[in-house]
């Protein structure tokens, strides 16, 4: 059974910094692009960053040069380092696994999905 959990979120000032984690339990990780979405209430769930097999990412514009997405395949987690935030981080992150081997565009919510962890950002 797949499964994704994210933590790391929290509540944290203008500016600062937080470390989101995403473990993917199941056979799947090793095969798998990972990619965090957020989504505030009213709005529809947009990418933030994703991670392929071979560790080539991607990022939405608003938050290049802030975040950085990384992986361990060793212990079957994804992070997504935030750094500078602001006020319009604040979101639920969800955590996305798909299979890399389909090169499903990034955008496109396919694949299993986690609960989501909180991320406010106080102004």
């Amino acid at each position: 059974q797949v499964q994704l959990v994210e933590s790391g979120g929290g509540l944290v000032q203008s500016g600062g910094s937080l470390r989101l984690s995403c473990e993917v339990s199941g056979s799947i990780f090793s095969a798998s692009a990972v990619a965090w979405f957020r989504q505030t209430p009213g709005k529809q769930r947009e990418l933030v960053a994703g991670i392929r097999v071979s560790g080539i990412q991607n990022y939405v514009e608003s938050v290049k040069g802030r975040f950085a997405i990384s992986r361990d395949n060793a212990k079957n987690t994804v992070y997504l380092q935030m750094n500078s935030l602001k006020f319009e981080d604040t979101a639920v992150y969800y955590c996305n696994a798909r299979p890399d081997r389909l090169m499903v565009p990034w955008d496109t919510g396919f694949g299993f999905w986690g609960r989501g962890t909180q991320v406010t950002v106080s102004s």
